[in-house]
Formats: structure tokens, C-alpha cells, sequence
């Protein structure tokens, strides 16, 4: 990709999901619509145009605009009531989730345009920007409204009847966790080289310092490939997902840079309060290990939602290591980046629950379980972090566990 499209690419998948967008384009649609008719009064047919009035449609507008404001009312409270519902009762994180949702943008974002297009069009009539025979076409246009307004309404009963449960939480979770991996396996280090173990550090290197404090959430591999030059190389150590203080190092260059250069590769690391999933794949197996520790606290003590977590988070684990691909060349050879490791992964996805349910033999088994498959399949480091973090788990369940019995059903690999 080139230097100059790779932040618009990721700016645009980050906020084509914004609900703001979706609804904003859509009105601006409706305005644009409204605004068109007055310029397309010429291939109206006269027999059409004795016909159909401004009389017939301003009933039919007036009605749209009233219904609209109202339903899109309801929605937005409705939408609301769910998000915080499903927050309290499984983690703060999945709001973010669920605002992308776009099933719901789109509903919305129809009333809201059926709504401006209604109201926009009555004050062209009222002002007398539209001539009387531009009715036949504002009448077409709003039969095509209504239409889809129907549609929108019929989606949104059936979206209704699952928005917010717990089973459409989980699903959303698993599939944005699902899509990070994917993209980590497709590109591993952001198409840039992986630190490893054998990654030697120039003797001279220059600290390219964060500009203010809070949470990596992308970086522009493809500018900083551009200003490393041929013969340079930048080290990243603060990768997507890492908490920064203002001036900490966000990276290393090899040599000498001036002010100005410091500043421009300090602009390429995108820095917010909170870690989005463009490029952390460990955020979405944190989401679902904070929905299976919520379910284990002894507000709620559901363990079967926790079992399947530890379903859900070992199917992602055990795709990811089995896809884990060959030797790539990287897209970005003058940027060295270290990968989230395989233990970085079996942390975020088990360490909760492997903390919160100790006490319960139910989720020590299945637990137990699933990290003895992992520590049974294809990579290597995968293997070794299952099998380290069985042990964990069957240390807990040993202090947690009373009966004799149900210690001695704790399986590790």
C-alpha cells in the first residue's frame, strides 16, 4: 500500500463504522434529494402534473416528518437501554462494540434521513422553492421513502429481539477478535520485520518520545518505512495496545535525527485513551475474558457463560496457531516490530477466568481442558504458553477447591 493511502485506509475502517458517519451521509443524501427536484420540473409529464399537487403530498410529508422525530426518539432510548444493559452485565468494553453495530447504524440513520428529507421538503414548498409541478417528483421520492422506512422498521423489530443479549455480546466479541487475528496472521509485525530474540539494536540510537500520554491504538508502518530511508531502520517498542506516558520512547532510530524528524515520526503513532482493535488483536480476547470474569463474580455466578468463553477463546487461539503463516517478506523492511506472543494471547483470553473460577470445578475442568488441546497442537510457542498457564490455573484451583475429590480431577497437560 502506498505511504500516502495507509492512514486514510485505517481512518476509514475505524470510522466507517461510527455511527455519526452513517447518519450524517444519509441526511446529507435526503437534503441533496430534496434540493434535486426543483431541477428535473422539465421532464415531468402535464397529464401527471394535473394530478398530483402539492395538496396530495403535503399531508403525506407532514405525517413523515411527525413519525419520523417520534420513532427515531424511541430508538435512540431503546438503543440506549440496551448498550448500558448489556455493559453492566458483561463489560464496559463491548459498548464500543455494539456502537459499531451496523445493523443499528443503519436503521437510525434511515429514520433520520426519512426525517430530514420530509422536513427539508416542506420548507421548499412553504417557500415556494418548489413550483407546483414539481410534486409529481417529491411524491415519487417519497413513496421510495416510505418504502424504505418499512424495510428499516421491519429490520429493527427483528434486530430488537437480540440487541444487547448475551449471546449477541459474545458474537460480536468473537467475531472482532476473530478478524484481529486474521489480520495479525495476514500481516505479522503490521508488514513490518518481527523482533526477535536475535534483533540487535544499533549502539547509537535515537528515542522518538510519545507526545502525550494514553494508549497506542495505530501506527502508520508505511510513513515510517518512507522516513527511515534506504540504509536506516526504526524499532518500534510500543506497540498497538501499549499505555505510554508523555515522553516515554514509542520507538528507537537508528542514528541521528533532528527535532523536526522526531516529531514527524512521533506524528505516525496515532495515541488515544482508549485501545481500539484496528491493530491490537489482545483487546477482543480481553473482552471476552472480562464477560466470563463478570459472569464468575458473585454478583451474577453464571459459570456456563464462562465455559463458553473458554470455548470461544480457545476455537480463536487454536485457528490463529494453526493459520500461523511461513516466512513473509515484509512490507516494511526498514520497521522492526515485535508481535503480541503466543503467551501475550493465552493471557489475555485464560488469566482471568483462570483467576475468577478457581473455586468452581465446573470451569476447572473445561478450563483444564481446553489448555491441554492447546498444549497439543501445531506452534510450538503456543504449546508452551497453554501448558504454562495450566499449571497457573491448576494453582489457583488447588488453593480454591475444599474437597479431596475435585482436586484431584484438575487436568493439566
Amino acid at each position: 500500500m502506498k505511504s500516502f493511502l495507509y492512514m486514510p485506509v485505517l481512518l476509514f475502517q475505524r470510522y466507517y463504522k461510527a455511527l455519526w458517519l452513517r447518519v450524517t451521509l444519509y441526511a446529507l443524501l435526503s437534503v441533496t434529494v430534496a434540493g434535486g427536484a426543483a431541477f428535473l420540473r422539465g421532464m415531468i409529464p402535464d397529464a401527471l402534473t394535473e394530478r398530483i399537487g402539492s395538496d396530495a403530498v403535503m399531508p403525506v410529508l407532514t405525517i413523515l416528518a411527525s413519525s419520523m422525530l417520534a420513532v427515531t426518539t424511541f430508538s435512540l432510548n431503546v438503543m440506549v437501554s440496551a448498550h448500558r444493559g448489556a455493559a453492566n452485565n458483561t463489560t464496559p468494553r463491548i459498548h464500543r462494540l455494539l456502537l459499531a453495530d451496523t445493523t443499528t447504524q443503519s436503521v437510525l440513520a434511515t429514520f433520520i434521513g426519512a426525517f430530514v428529507y420530509a422536513l427539508s421538503t416542506i420548507i421548499l414548498f412553504r417557500t415556494t422553492l418548489y413550483q407546483e409541478d414539481a410534486a409529481v417528483l417529491v411524491m415519487g421520492v417519497t413513496i421510495v421513502v416510505v418504502v424504505l422506512v418499512i424495510v428499516a422498521m421491519l429490520r429493527w423489530i427483528e434486530h430488537l429481539s437480540t440487541l444487547g443479549s448475551l449471546d449477541d455480546v459474545m458474537r460480536m466479541s468473537f467475531d472482532e477478535a476473530q478478524r484481529s487475528l486474521k489480520r495479525l496472521n495476514a500481516r505479522p509485525a503490521l508488514g513490518g520485520v518481527p523482533i526477535t530474540a536475535q534483533t540487535i539494536l544499533p549502539s547509537q540510537v535515537t528515542d522518538i518520545p510519545a507526545p502525550c500520554s494514553g494508549y497506542v491504538q495505530i501506527i502508520n508502518m508505511a510513513e515510517l518505512n518512507t522516513c527511515a530511508g534506504e540504509g536506516g531502520a526504526i524499532y518500534v517498542s510500543a506497540k498497538p495496545g501499549t499505555f505510554v506516558l508523555e515522553g516515554q520512547p514509542l520507538a528507537q532510530f537508528g542514528g541521528q535525527l533532528s527535532r523536526n524528524d522526531i516529531g514527524h515520526l512521533a506524528g505516525c503513532f496515532v495515541i488515544g485513551d482508549q485501545r481500539t482493535t484496528e491493530q491490537d488483536p489482545e483487546i477482543g480476547l480481553v473482552t471476552l475474558s472480562e464477560i466470563s470474569s463478570k459472569a464468575l463474580s458473585a454478583g451474577i455466578n453464571d459459570p456456563g457463560t464462562a465455559i463458553e468463553v473458554i470455548a470461544r477463546v480457545t476455537t480463536l487461539i487454536w485457528d490463529y496457531a494453526r493459520h500461523r503463516p511461513a516466512d513473509l517478506e515484509p512490507a516494511f523492511a526498514h520497521v522492526f516490530m515485535a508481535d503480541p506472543s503466543a503467551a501475550d494471547l493465552i493471557e489475555a483470553g485464560f488469566a482471568g477466568t483462570a483467576r475468577d473460577g478457581a473455586g468452581q470445578i465446573e470451569v476447572v475442568d473445561s478450563l483444564g481442558a481446553a489448555l491441554t488441546s492447546l498444549a497439543q497442537g501445531p506452534d510450538a510457542a503456543t504449546r508452551e504458553a497453554a501448558t504454562a498457564m495450566a499449571a497457573r490455573a491448576a494453582s489457583y484451583a488447588t488453593t480454591k477447591l475444599t474437597l479431596t475429590s475435585e482436586k484431584a480431577k484438575i487436568e493439566t497437560p
